[in-house]
């Protein structure tokens, strides 16, 4: 990650960027996925009005949270229901707006009632969230050597919820999304892959759009949940409670003093933390372990020189294993 990327965390309110202590807990929080540093998807059932009728027109809207954050997951929402009741239900009922215009208490009951039963947010809407790992983030931006940057896996995550809501029969007819990028560009690529779908890809939309605003409260909900689990392992009785990492972003004094105060000089720190931002390296490269190991290149690299086929058969060579290392945890046992 460059740094203009974690510029961008500089506009953020960080006292309210902070996990509430006892945030409501969603559905959409896998605790072992978390742990194990693995992204995965949740889907909502659809509401019970639209499994009345499915022909029923429907607004989508999506968003996400933890954009800029060096520690724990970067969580896309998405949020639907019937199109006449978008704003009634939504903007003029229960007060959506940009999660970060609420505060953590507002934002954890609207997804508390969200997710019970008898309310009408329950009845009239769905939702999903696909929770993108630091370890997954960092994998896939260096084993294409920055190629597949944020921006890239943003766009692969806003594709895939799209597709699995509609994959559920949802009559989706207006999309709305808070764009990543340039707008107009986004929303063109957006197009081609969703032809029959009326598409809005604006900037603020999480301000402009009240599916969008409930869809930035499910993935900021997510994520402060995810973010209270990954600090469970390191939680001392004197915390209190409190996640002493404060937000996760680069400009957050509390989480740069975690950083260095927990890591490992050799591997650095756990699933929670993306290796590839700027903050990670230069903490790596200033403080930790004075080793180097010097890769060969690519093109130099013959089969009987790779570390692997001395230790499997070929065959067996499954996955990428730097891409996988990061955020994996190694007893000193092992040594």
């Amino acid at each position: 990650m460059d740094d203009a990327m974690e510029d961008e965390s500089e506009s953020q309110t960080i006292a309210e960027e902070v996990p509430m202590k006892g945030v409501f807990n969603p559905p959409s929080v896998n605790n072992e996925h978390v742990l194990s540093g693995e992204s995965y998807t949740h889907l909502s059932a659809v509401p019970a009005t639209l499994i009345a009728d499915m022909s029923t027109e429907c607004v989508l809207g999506v968003d996400e949270a933890g954009r800029g954050p060096v520690l724990g997951p970067m969580v896309y929402g998405l949020f639907y229901l019937p199109l006449p009741l978008h704003h009634s239900l939504l903007a003029q009922t229960h007060h959506f707006d940009d999660s970060k215009a609420l505060t953590p208490g507002v934002r954890s009951d609207l997804m508390s009632t969200l997710c019970s039963p008898t309310t009408d947010l329950h009845a009239h809407c769905g939702w999903a969230t696909r929770t993108m790992s630091a370890r997954h983030i960092t994998a896939a931006q260096l084993r294409a050597n920055g190629a597949y940057n944020l921006n890239a896996q943003a766009m692969d995550a806003t594709i895939e919820l799209i597709q699995q809501v509609l994959d559920l029969g949802v009559n989706v007819r207006e999309v709305y999304i808070d764009t990543i990028g340039p707008p107009a560009t986004y929303q063109k690529r957006l197009e081609r892959v969703f032809p029959s779908l009326q598409i809005t890809v604006a900037k603020k939309a999480d301000s402009l759009f009240p599916c969008v605003s409930a869809a930035s409260v499910c993935a900021k909900v997510t994520r402060d949940a995810a973010l209270d689990v990954l600090y469970s392992t390191y939680a001392r009785p004197e915390d209190q409670g409190a996640i002493v990492w404060g937000s996760g972003y680069p400009s957050d004094a509390r989480c740069t003093n975690w950083l260095k105060g927990n890591m490992h000089p050799l591997f650095g720190w756990g699933n929670e933390c993306r290796f590839s931002w700027g903050t990670a390296k230069e903490l790596l490269e200033s403080k930790g372990a004075p080793c180097r190991m010097d890769w060969p290149r690519a093109e130099e690299e013959s089969d009987n020189m790779k570390l692997t086929g001395f230790l499997m058969e070929p065959e067996e060579e499954k996955e990428d294993e730097m891409a996988t290392w990061f955020g994996r945890r190694v007893a000193a046992e092992v040594f």
